[in-house]
């Protein structure tokens, strides 16, 4: 292991950022984590349905302030498709080329994915498991999905996103959020926040990677202004305080986003920046850095793969022959989150079985060349001399 740290180390440019990896690696485990509390997975009467704690217990909202970190993850995707595209011009790459590759790294996981489900689907359909179960479980597998349209479609338009100020996607929200929800306009208006929303902090990522986000001070700024900003939408403009959906809520700031999820996103953004200071401090020790560097190595195997590792340990569960808390019981209590806590590991380990088998479609090669990934460890620089 020592041996493994130490060529890891040695084999990473003394130019790479190794805070901007860490701050994507926090991101992506905090997706996961949030949805492995927050989702829950109740069987009643043969039938699955999809609930969840902050259903029943609303004062754990603060809760998804933590583990809603997908402005973390826009806001580093940002910085690195303008460094990567910067990067690309001057080699004289084509802009076709270089979205190609990018786009490829997003989805040749998927496609394992997708195979992978579309077999488990017609077995379960083969040997008589009800649609509305089938249609439960491809729901917790195949939403998240929508993240990765829509950081491809922000990596398309990275070229004119760099000349973009971020405050143009905040007032677009905005005008937005005031016809759907103060005028009771038309819900499919949401459908413009799907891309504005996140378009923020990938816009700000832009601005951070041509150095206009260096100063502390801006730090601060976003941090300060986005959080009391959110508290005066929570407190006195009706939004909910939970910065993920909530199974029956009348509003989610999630789906789609909403003025304050997005001002939420401000502070996070403006906390990340904060954190780049002590995290480079950090990950200056070997160790530190080379638990970073195979995270992001497999990022997008954990996060495509962690709701199958939660529902197969779910299932594995159902041999038991009674309902086990924390795993299949409705989570409207303590007992429910102390005993989900400790469900945690079981579903790790579903994962890295999960990983273990399909890391191969994310971190292999192109045939002939090299893929240096930009933004995150390439596999030849710290995997294979490790």
């Amino acid at each position: 292991m020592r041996e493994l740290i130490r060529r890891i180390d040695a084999a990473t440019p003394h130019h790479r950022d190794r805070a901007v990896d860490a701050l994507r690696a926090l991101a992506i485990l905090g997706v996961v984590l949030g949805h492995w509390l927050v989702t829950a997975l109740v069987i009643d009467s043969g039938t699955v349905h999809v609930a969840g704690p902050l259903q029943y217990l609303p004062e754990l909202a603060p809760v998804s302030w933590v583990f809603q970190t997908l402005a973390v993850f826009f806001l580093v995707g940002g910085q690195v498709a303008a460094k990567s595209y910067a990067s690309a011009r001057a080699r004289g790459t084509t802009y076709g080329r270089w979205l190609c590759a990018r786009t490829a790294r997003l989805f040749q996981p998927v496609t394992a994915l997708l195979v992978v489900w579309a077999v488990t689907a017609g077995t379960m359909l083969a040997s008589g498991v009800g649609y509305d179960n089938l249609h439960a479980l491809l729901k917790l597998v195949l939403s998240p999905l929508w993240f990765l349209l829509v950081f491809a479609a922000l990596t398309a338009l990275t070229p004119l996103v760099t000349r973009l100020h971020p405050l143009w996607p905040v007032v677009a929200v905005l005008h937005i959020d005031i016809i759907r929800l103060g005028l009771d306009g038309p819900d499919r208006l949401g459908w413009i926040n799907v891309a504005a929303g996140w378009l923020v902090p990938y816009c700000l990522g832009t601005a951070w990677a041509r150095g206009d986000l260096r100063s502390r001070t801006t730090g601060w700024t976003l941090l300060i202004g986005g959080a009391i900003a959110t508290a005066l939408l929570i407190l006195f403009a009706g939004y909910p305080a939970a910065m993920v959906g909530v199974p029956g809520a009348a509003i989610s700031n999630l789906d789609p986003p909403t003025l304050a999820a997005v001002t939420f996103g401000l502070a996070q953004c403006g906390a990340a920046l904060l954190l780049l200071g002590p995290l480079r401090r950090v990950l200056v020790r070997p160790a530190a850095w080379a638990a970073v560097a195979l995270v992001n190595l497999s990022a997008m195997t954990v996060f495509l793969w962690h709701q199958t590792a939660m529902m197969a340990v779910t299932a594995t569960g159902l041999l038991t022959g009674r309902a086990l808390t924390g795993l299949h019981t409705r989570p409207d209590g303590a007992q429910w989150i102390i005993a989900r806590l400790f469900w945690l590991p079981a579903f790790a380990a579903g994962l890295a079985v999960c990983w273990a088998a399909f890391r191969t479609y994310e971190q292999r090669r192109q045939q002939g060349t090299t893929v240096v990934r930009e933004g995150r460890p390439s596999r030849t620089e710290e995997a294979h001399r490790a």
